[in-house]
C-alpha cells in the first residue's frame, strides 16, 4: 500500500491517489473469502465449503472485491495519510474508485486538512496583570464567614418572637372557613424575615410570644403558582412552640483553637491573609496568560475548517453529557427542561469552541516554530499521572489514548509556558502609580 500522488483541489482539502499491490489485494481477497464462505449455499456442496474458485465462477471473479477493500481500506487510507504528513480534521471522506482487479487497486480519497496558520506576533507580548492584595477588611469577613457556620441555636423564652429570629410553628390555612390542601404544617422552623412565606405573613409572626395561638391574615399574590389558591384571601392558624436565635461565638484565641490549628487569632488571620493573598495571585496569573492567549489568538490567520469547530463543539456537548450523567440526568432530559432544540443547545458553545479551536491551531504553529519538542520520559509521566487521576493502568491509558495526541498536549503546555516566559508582564496597579506621579512631577515644574 502506498501514496501515488497528493494534490491541494480546494483551501484546507486534498486529493490523496492510493495504491494496493496485487499481492497485498490477493490476500485480503483470501480472506474475504474465508469470512464469507461460511454463510455460503453452493449446489453440490456442503453449507461453507465450496471453493473459492466454484464462488467466483458461479457470481464473478469480483465477488469479493469489495470486502476485500473494506479490510484494506483503514490501513491504506490512515498510512497515505501520515506519509503525506497532513493533519486530517474530518472523518468525512469522499472516495473515488480509480480501478479495481487482480493487479491491484487504486483509488481517491479527498480530506479535510488542518489549516495553514501564520503567526504575526508571539514573542514580547505586553500584558498588565492586576497587582493583588488582601485587607483586614477581607480578613476579618472571612473570620466572620468563620463564625457564623459555627454559631448555634440559643432558645429564647422572656421575649416575643422579633424579625430575624427562628421560629417553631404550627399554622393551618382557611379559605371562606375550609382548609386547603398544602396549607398545613406542624413543628415548621421559619425564619422570620427570610421571605419563604407569601408576603405578609412572617410580619404578622413578630411580636408574638411562645404558646401563644392567633391568625394570620394574607393574600394570595395574583400571580401564585396554586391557580385556585392565586389572588384569593387566607387565613392562617398559627401557634409559636419555640423562639430560636442564632448566637454567635466570640472571635479569640479559644474559638481559633476549636475551628483551626491554630492557637491564636493572629495566626489564623495570617494564615487567612497568606490563602487569600494565593488564591488571588493564581486568578491573576490566569487571567494575565489568558490575555497573551488573546493577543496570540487575535495575531493568528487562518481559514479554519468548519469540521474543526463542529467537531470541538461536539466534544463539549459530550462532556456536559457526561457530567450530567453523572448527577444522575441525561442531555435530553435537561435540554428539554431549557425549552430548546439540540441544534439551540450546541450553538450555546460554539463561541467557546472556536475560541479553543484558533488557540490550539496558534500553540500548535508555536511548538512547529519554536522545534518544541517532548521527550519519552515526559510522556511516560504524563500517561503515569492519567492513570493515577482516573485510577487505570497505563496500558489502558495508552491503548484509549494515542501516545502521539498525549505528546502534542506536552508540547502544546510547552508552548504555553513558551510565551508566557517571552512575555512582558507589568502589574497593572504599579503603573497606574506611575502615571499619577508623573503627573505630580510635572505639575511640580509647572509651579516652579
Amino acid at each position: 500500500m502506498s501514496l501515488k500522488g497528493t494534490k491541494k483541489v480546494d483551501t484546507n482539502r486534498y486529493e490523496l491517489e492510493i495504491s494496493i499491490d496485487g499481492a497485498k489485494f490477493e490476500e485480503a481477497v483470501a480472506k474475504a473469502y474465508r469470512q464469507n464462505v461460511k454463510k455460503m449455499n453452493i449446489a453440490g456442496f456442503r453449507k461453507g465449503k465450496a471453493p473459492r474458485s466454484i464462488i467466483e465462477k458461479m457470481y464473478g471473479e469480483s465477488v469479493f472485491y469489495e470486502d476485500a477493500l473494506n479490510i484494506l481500506y483503514p490501513d491504506a487510507v490512515e498510512g497515505a495519510i501520515e506519509e503525506s504528513g497532513l493533519t486530517y480534521v474530518d472523518d468525512k471522506i469522499d472516495f473515488e474508485m480509480v480501478s479495481i482487479g487482480k493487479e491491484g487497486v487504486e483509488f481517491k480519497v479527498k480530506i479535510t486538512t488542518a489549516p495553514e496558520v501564520t503567526l504575526d506576533e508571539y514573542k514580547g507580548i505586553k500584558v498588565e496583570k492586576q497587582k493583588v492584595s488582601v485587607t483586614a477588611a477581607e480578613v476579618t469577613e472571612e473570620l466572620n464567614r468563620m463564625a457564623d457556620r459555627n454559631a448555634r441555636m440559643v432558645s429564647v423564652e422572656d421575649r416575643a418572637a422579633k424579625n430575624g429570629d427562628i421560629t417553631v410553628i404550627d399554622f393551618e390555612g382557611f379559605i371562606d372557613d375550609k382548609a386547603f390542601e398544602g396549607g398545613k404544617g406542624e413543628s415548621f422552623s421559619l425564619t422570620l424575615g427570610s421571605g419563604q412565606f407569601i408576603p405578609g405573613f412572617e410580619d404578622q409572626i413578630i411580636g408574638h410570644n411562645i404558646g401563644e395561638e392567633f391568625d394570620v391574615n394574607v393574600d394570595f399574590p395574583a400571580d401564585y403558582q396554586a391557580e385556585e389558591l392565586a389572588g384569593k384571601p387566607a387565613v392562617f392558624k398559627v401557634k409559636i412552640h419555640e423562639i430560636k436565635v442564632r448566637e454567635l461565638p466570640t472571635i479569640d484565641d479559644e474559638f481559633v483553637k476549636d475551628v483551626s490549628e491554630f492557637d491564636t487569632l493572629d495566626e489564623l488571620k495570617a494564615d487567612i491573609k497568606a490563602k487569600a493573598l494565593e488564591r488571588k495571585q493564581k486568578t491573576a496569573d490566569e487571567q494575565a496568560e489568558n490575555d497573551i492567549v488573546d493577543v496570540i489568538v487575535n495575531n493568528m490567520k487562518a481559514e479554519i475548517p468548519e469540521a474543526m469547530i463542529n467537531n470541538r463543539v461536539n466534544q463539549m456537548v459530550q462532556d456536559f453529557a457526561y457530567r450530567l450523567q453523572m448527577q444522575g440526568m441525561n442531555i435530553e432530559t435537561y435540554i428539554k427542561y431549557t425549552g430548546s432544540s439540540l441544534d439551540e443547545f450546541k450553538a450555546t458553545f460554539r463561541p467557546q469552541a472556536e475560541k479553543q479551536v484558533k488557540m490550539r491551531l496558534a500553540l500548535e504553529k508555536i511548538v512547529e516554530l519554536e522545534k518544541i519538542e517532548v521527550t519519552d520520559a515526559e510522556v511516560d509521566a504524563q500517561v503515569e499521572k492519567m492513570a493515577s487521576d482516573y485510577g487505570m493502568t497505563a496500558e489502558r491509558i495508552k491503548a484509549s489514548v494515542p501516545v502521539k495526541e498525549i505528546a502534542k498536549d506536552l508540547a502544546v503546555n510547552k508552548a504555553i509556558d513558551f510565551v508566557k516566559e517571552n512575555a512582558i508582564i507589568t502589574e497593572a496597579a504599579k503603573k497606574t502609580a506611575a502615571k499619577k506621579t508623573t503627573k505630580k512631577s510635572e505639575e511640580d515644574k509647572e509651579s516652579k
